[in-house]
């Protein structure tokens, strides 16, 4: 994780370039498999390199696995810090928690809105002792801090915006305090995902930035509107605390008020997508 350099709502631009992809999958010819097989890949295939990534401050591991068919790279972070206060550079924070946990509590929270081809697959397991999060590693040319030191934009504004749209909504749900450019990535066709999430889902109740949230994906808003707070917990039990869970609950409530004012005032085809 870096520092938050880049305000987030910069974010929504339009933006129409290529770049030399940089393939992060081990082989070319890999098949494509299901979000379960995936899963399974995770939980089981054989670590057979592994490298330490110098990217973020919790600086996770990049691990080769292999099922004797597949092989391709994850994303391992065994943090799990917890203090009672912690100085950081936009103060002190009490109650501090960085846990891996919040990876998959993040990505199982997707999958209850049904967006969580914008996350990487996470799974729990221990590598060399240590339990962790490990993330399928994706085929990624650039981060969002990339795109903007290199200027370019993407070919279709509309559907790139639609992308940033959703991201908005998921990072007030979660309550990400370390929302940075750098956990944004960007694939060769412009698809945009969300990683790295183990500072997110504080105890706060009220929206962060809810001049972020300028419109919805309509799929989106009536999952947001039927989420039931005793499946969240269920889901998310033994990586969110009853407490944490019930804080997400809480500012879900307060995103879906705020898109319904919106679409009060705009009307609904101005606010909802």
């Amino acid at each position: 994780m870096y520092p938050h350099d880049l305000r987030w709502r910069t974010l929504i631009l339009v933006t129409a370039s290529f770049l030399t992809c940089t393939s992060f999958v081990a082989v070319s010819d890999e098949p494509t498999l299901t979000k379960e097989q995936i899963k399974h890949f995770l939980l089981t295939a054989k670590v057979v390199r592994s490298e330490r990534s110098k990217k973020g401050i919790t600086n996770p591991w990049r691990l080769t696995l292999t099922d004797g068919t597949v092989v391709h790279d994850a994303s391992f972070q065994a943090i799990d810090e917890h203090k009672a206060t912690k100085q950081l550079a936009t103060g002190t924070e009490l109650g501090f928690v960085d846990s891996y946990k919040y990876n998959i509590a993040a990505y199982q929270l997707a999958e209850l809105l049904g967006i969580e081809d914008m996350l990487p697959v996470y799974v729990e397991r221990k590598w060399q002792g240590d339990a962790g999060s490990l993330g399928w590693w994706l085929p990624v040319k650039m981060d969002e801090v990339e795109r903007h030191q290199q200027k370019l934009t993407a070919p279709d504004p509309e559907a790139w915006n639609n992308q940033m749209y959703k991201i908005r909504v998921f990072n007030q749900l979660v309550g990400d305090t370390d929302i940075n450019l750098t956990n944004v990535l960007i694939s060769e066709d412009w698809k945009i995902w969300r990683v790295d999430f183990t500072r997110a889902f504080r105890l706060h109740k009220n929206l962060k930035d809810p001049q972020d949230l300028v419109r919805c994906d309509r799929q989106l808003f009536e999952r947001l509107k039927t989420l039931d707070g005793n499946e969240t917990m269920a889901k998310t039990k033994g990586y969110l605390t009853k407490d944490e869970a019930k804080a997400v609950m809480a500012r879900r409530d307060n995103i879906v008020a705020h898109f319904q004012k919106l679409t009060s005032e705009k009307g609904e085809s101005e606010v909802l997508y």
